[in-house]
């Protein structure tokens, strides 16, 4: 189904993807050399860290022991065009310049009337005249060298495209494509074995592709595949070797490749949760000025830019607009979306999540999620949660890198699915909380919308009631009521002595929302000592306040210990006490 609906989307897109055998490559270095061969400079394409996107010749399909015989045209990595080992070891060194001359074999056999021109003559000269020395001693060279596997590209001095770029070169690019999908490409191997059968995407008889081309994405390795088999791995069958075992068409094969290309790298169409590349799409747009779900999915999982902090707000209002109004029009409603989930693994790339559906059930589940999320707050906070910030909150220092991937997945199939939220993202938030002794906004919105999804989905067996969103009074969980309590004190505690060092949040929080008898007399006591300095007004109140959730207890004994779930519900009835005291009453 994978392959079959990128394959779908490279043939109703093809005026947006790139022509047959070509394809958008990011550049970060180019060699710039004038038309005798003299180098020039070495020039620095990277902003931000990434290269520019050219429209280069394809890549070819390489792997295996001899993939060093399969070069790129006019463009490659520096083992190829500069002979560049990627260390100082002696396999390394072997291994570049065998790739060199693979890169000067490919310059030799190219047809005379790609040969005569001035470009192609200029690189041929560059490398007779020993000028490639003088590439590795420029002082761009080092940050080029330090970058694994970086793609180089040649351009004559005051031209403003690439060699790559150039009519000539793209319509040799287009004829070599044309022929390798009568012919195929010669094996890495050597093996030059051609064979025809039904592909299992299109369901036609064709050729079929014996090594599939690579589609990395951001982590992984140059080389990777959505489709690799080892060979004498155990999954050969029948005398099948490499991609033969799954047989996919060279057209098939082209098409579906390009896709996957050009989704990874379409800013519109893909995001990045740490290793998980999540690309998504819509079988068709919207024909109207009606919502259109693929151009404003990524702002529920992403952070905003700096320059429109609200953009993700913007997305979920827009959506519950569409969804409320009927904005998401009948021809657009129906259709397909599609949600593909990647991460690298050794030199090959895994499916972490495949998502199938209407758009209109997506947005539906979306929704939901928001909702599940929902949370009192303060002024100055941001209305939606992207997902990306509900993970963050879990984890030490706030980063995404140290979330780990199962749980990043499984939020994203949670949401797609509307099923239950992974247990595991309780646990890390309740730890993460009682390590920073701090309950905010997006840890209290975890809990809630954990435990709801728990009652919910259970069918409420045990007619527990669901979180609210502010603070619910006449919820009597114990340890929503004792999160409460606890928020009470330290608010009195606030009021008496002014701001603290340390409070009795940094150093009880812990203890009273995990075994809260061992120290509730000990707060109390110290209580009493904080109302006394108070003036009468604020102790009559705060006497008054204290006295109705405590007597939420008496009917219940105080636990020893409090499970998990209560927990996460002391958390809730804390942030919600505290969020009270500073909303302002209305009559």
């Amino acid at each position: 189904m994978i392959l079959q609906a990128l394959k779908q989307y490279a043939d109703d897109h093809k005026d947006s993807l790139p022509p047959d055998g070509l394809q958008n490559q990011e550049i970060k270095f180019v060699i710039e050399i004038d038309s005798t061969g003299k180098f020039i400079q070495l020039c620095d394409y990277r902003e931000n860290k990434r290269g520019k996107m050219f429209l280069m010749p394809q890549a070819i399909g390489r792997s295996g022991a001899n993939a060093w015989q399969t070069t790129f045209l006019l463009w490659d990595h520096y083992g190829y065009v500069l002979g560049w080992p990627k260390d100082d070891s002696d396999t390394s060194i072997q291994m570049a310049q065998r790739q060199f001359r693979t890169f000067q074999k490919m310059l030799q056999e190219l047809p005379d009337e790609v040969q005569k021109k001035t470009e192609v003559k200029a690189i041929r000269l560059f490398y007779q005249g020993n000028e490639i020395n003088k590439v590795s001693a420029h002082s761009y060279w080092p940050e080029c060298a330090k970058i694994p596997n970086c793609n180089l590209a040649f351009k004559l001095v005051g031209d403003t495209q690439l060699v790559s770029e150039k009519s000539f070169v793209h319509d040799y690019a287009a004829l070599q494509f044309q022929k390798a999908g009568s012919t195929d490409e010669e094996d890495s191997d050597g093996d030059d074995q051609k064979i025809e059968g039904r592909c299992l995407v299109s369901g036609e008889f064709g050729l079929l592709k014996k090594i599939h081309t690579a589609t990395p994405i951001i982590g992984g390795k140059s080389n990777a595949k959505l489709v690799g088999f080892q060979v004498n791995s155990g999954y050969d069958s029948y005398g099948k070797q490499k991609a033969y075992n799954a047989p996919v068409s060279f057209i098939a094969e082209a098409a579906y490749t390009k896709a996957l290309k050009y989704l990874i790298k379409s800013v519109p169409n893909s995001v990045r949760l740490a290793e998980t590349t999540m690309v998504f799409w819509a079988e068709r747009q919207p024909t109207d000025a009606s919502f259109n779900l693929e151009s404003e999915y990524s702002w529920f999982f992403t952070d905003p830019p700096k320059d429109n902090p609200e953009r993700n707000t913007q997305a979920v209002k827009a959506l519950y607009a569409a969804m409320h109004t009927g904005m998401l029009s009948a021809a657009n409603e129906g259709g397909n979306f599609f949600v593909l989930g990647l991460s690298p693994n050794a030199a090959r790339i895994s499916v972490r999540f495949w998502k199938q559906g209407t758009v209109k059930s997506f947005s539906e589940k979306i929704l939901r999620h928001f909702e599940d999320f929902e949370m009192t707050r303060g002024p100055m906070d941001d209305e939606a949660l992207p997902l990306g910030k509900i993970l963050r909150a879990t984890v030490f220092e706030y980063k995404l890198d140290n979330v780990p991937q199962k749980i990043m997945g499984d939020m994203v199939q949670s949401i797609l699915n509307d099923t239950e939220y992974p247990q595991s993202l309780l646990q890390l938030c309740i730890r993460r909380i009682r390590a920073e002794q701090k309950v905010n906004r997006v840890r209290a919105a975890i809990c809630k919308a954990v435990i709801n999804r728990q009652i919910r989905r259970s069918g409420n067996k045990s007619k527990e009631k669901e979180l609210t969103v502010a603070l619910d009074a006449n919820n009597d969980n114990v340890g929503y009521v004792l999160g409460r309590l606890f928020a009470v004190l330290e608010r009195c505690q606030e009021q008496a002595q002014g701001n603290l060092n340390a409070s009795i949040r940094e150093r009880y929080y812990g203890a009273f929302s995990s075994t809260p008898v061992s120290v509730m007399p000990t707060l109390l006591k110290l209580n009493k000592h904080h109302l006394a300095k108070l003036n009468p007004g604020e102790k009559i109140w705060f006497d008054k306040l204290m006295g109705e959730i405590i007597g939420k207890l008496e009917a219940n004994s105080i636990p020893a210990h409090l499970r998990l779930q209560e927990q996460s519900k002391f958390a809730v009835g804390y942030y919600h006490q505290r969020q009270d005291f500073f909303t302002k009453k209305t009559e």
